[in-house]
């Protein structure tokens, strides 16, 4: 199992991307929207100046490097908040945790056969993923850069930790989730709803 994704919102895109291509040197893959009702995409390479000159509104920003990837999406607050955390599951996990879902009565949606995402009702969502092809290119990136520690601010640590950890089955404390090689750490003094960005430590 691997944490291998997370999705933020905040009204500082601009600058989030900035934060990651330039001081911990993601790629940018793409920045997907529309321009009037076409949606396209721009990969690196089209600035920003150029892309407002063409009417371009963002819908998200997707960077990444080695076994991490990092979605941005324009929304309300200015510190990001994260809508939901992405996994990489074999198949046997990934039936058990829809399983432990419908237990719980979770509402879970299918994506187009290509993701899943299970509501928590602890604010964020969560966005699994059985074994494919392209998951395992990029875990294959592992040497290159990986997630240990992913530190979310939030009002209730307790309940997120609990939920997150009772859901995939991963050991978990009063304010932790360990899953494969990654720690999850909710810190107190957050948002209610969605969690807060609060750091990342990555090797």
């Amino acid at each position: 199992m691997h944490l291998f994704h997370y999705h933020l919102v905040t009204s500082k895109v601009r600058e989030v991307e900035a934060r990651y291509v330039g001081k911990l040197g993601f790629t940018l893959v793409a920045r997907h929207g529309r321009i009037g009702e076409d949606t396209t995409s721009f990969e690196a390479g089209h600035g920003w100046d150029d892309l407002d000159g063409m009417g371009f509104k963002l819908r998200l920003t997707e960077l990444e490097r080695g076994a991490v990837n990092v979605v941005v999406q324009p929304g309300q607050w200015e510190l990001p908040r994260v809508d939901h955390l992405g996994f990489a599951l074999d198949e046997d996990d990934f039936v058990a945790t829809l399983a432990r879902a419908e237990v719980r009565e979770l509402r879970v949606q299918e994506h187009g056969g290509r993701r899943t995402f299970v509501s928590t009702n602890a604010g964020y969502r969560l966005e699994l993923h059985p074994p494919r092809d392209w998951l395992d290119d990029l875990l294959s990136s592992s040497s290159e850069l990986q997630l240990a520690e992913l530190h979310l601010r939030a009002d209730d640590p307790g309940l997120k930790a609990a939920t997150l950890g009772e859901l995939l089955a991963a050991p978990y404390t009063a304010d932790t989730v360990t899953i494969g090689d990654t720690v999850v750490r909710f810190v107190p003094e957050g948002p209610q709803g969605r969690p807060q960005l609060h750091a990342e430590l990555f090797v």
